[in-house]
């Protein structure tokens, strides 16, 4: 599934839109979608408010009543902001970034996205307030600075019941003031996500590629839950993580066992990930020793656990009651051999980009068959 397609271009200004239905009939900030039996039987149009009925591409077809988009006229561009039947919402706030991680699947770009922060502010108050979770990322979301506040505050008066979820490194959470004001936002549900990658500085920053991230990052952690705030820890897994990673649960357990939960994330082949292939690849079904390891120590240490981005048939049956379908929707896929397997339906499948490598134990499992 795309969320972005060109179209024909137009006159018109740079507009954020709720798509809706010819029952409610389209206003200021509404887009109204229509059937175009003219074209096909599954083609729709969609009409702007002060411009002319475009034509959707066939990969934005899935559009409906509600969904978000931002239209560019002059440069005739569809992107889809949010889709409000999806359980996988996401704003990516900015580009920048001050790490550069060896994996990260959205590489950071030098560029003045602070656009992107408005278009955010313009979009939040058209999403449905039922809306269970919504993603902030990046980049480094806490480089905006008075506008990330200024997102969170968006986020609270309109969508007060939404749960947040901010992807950050922390390392600028070791500034006090930061973390106080993200605390005194008060939303009613909010947790920042951070990676460490091992009890080990040296370790730690060698992926981040950032010297003295390590520190930054814990003071970082220790001031967001000294004011409050809600943090899990992320850890992606390859070469130069699997090594340590029950040394690291070890860490954990012993000196952050106040932190909400831990996330143990299989590695998503894009960005740097791919470039650094070769250099960061491991089969998931050979570090399934430590991954069983570090589970059992975190779990010792009272620590809620979760596996990400794993398909079943690679993990330790140990492990099947942490792992968690987490691929966005947008991304998911399964294999051809899936549609035979039993437990399909709790297996979260694989990334996209699994294409380019994955694991050669991925095959269908039979419910009652030993493992």
């Amino acid at each position: 599934m795309r969320l972005h397609a060109r179209v024909a271009k137009w006159e018109g200004e740079p507009a954020v839109l709720r798509v809706a239905s010819t029952h409610n009939g389209p206003g200021p900030t509404s887009a109204l979608i229509e059937e175009d039996p003219t074209v096909g039987e599954d083609a729709k149009r969609l009409r702007l408010p002060d411009g002319p009925s475009v034509a959707l591409p066939e990969e934005l077809s899935y559009l409906r009543e509600g969904d978000v988009v931002r239209v560019v006229p002059y440069a005739g561009e569809f992107n889809v902001l949010y889709r409000r039947a999806s359980p996988h919402n996401s704003m990516l706030l900015t580009e920048r970034c001050n790490s550069f991680c060896v994996m990260c699947s959205q590489p950071p770009k030098e560029a003045n996205d602070g656009f992107l922060a408005d278009v955010w502010l313009q979009a939040i108050p058209l999403m449905a307030p039922e809306t269970r979770e919504l993603g902030l990322s990046g980049g480094e979301p806490a480089l905006l600075g008075d506008r990330f506040i200024e997102l969170l505050r968006a986020c609270k008066s309109h969508l007060p019941s939404t749960a947040l979820h901010v992807l950050s490194n922390g390392r600028l959470f070791n500034y006090l003031s930061l973390a106080k004001q993200v605390a005194n936002v008060a939303c009613a549900d909010l947790m920042i996500g951070i990676p460490l990658y091992s009890d080990l500085p040296a370790g730690h920053d060698f992926v981040v590629q950032a010297r003295g991230a390590f520190e930054q990052t814990l003071r970082g952690i220790m001031n967001l839950k000294r004011c409050g705030v809600k943090v899990e820890l992320r850890v992606v897994l390859h070469k130069e993580t699997i090594d340590r990673l029950p040394r690291l649960a070890r860490f954990i357990s012993r000196n952050l066992a106040f932190v909400d939960h831990v996330a143990l994330m299989g590695l998503e082949l894009m960005g740097f990930a791919r470039g650094n292939l070769e250099a960061l690849w491991v089969d998931p079904a050979d570090y399934q020793a430590q991954l069983r390891a570090a589970v059992e120590e975190l779990v010792r240490g009272r620590l809620q656990v979760s596996i990400y981005n794993h398909p079943l048939c690679v993990l330790d049956r140990s492990l099947w009651a942490y792992a968690r379908k987490s691929i966005s929707d947008w991304k998911n896929e399964y294999l051809p051999s899936c549609v035979a397997c039993t437990e399909r339906e709790q297996c979260g499948g694989l990334f996209a980009s699994a294409t380019l490598r994955r694991s050669a134990h991925i095959a269908p499992i039979f419910r009652g068959a030993s493992g």
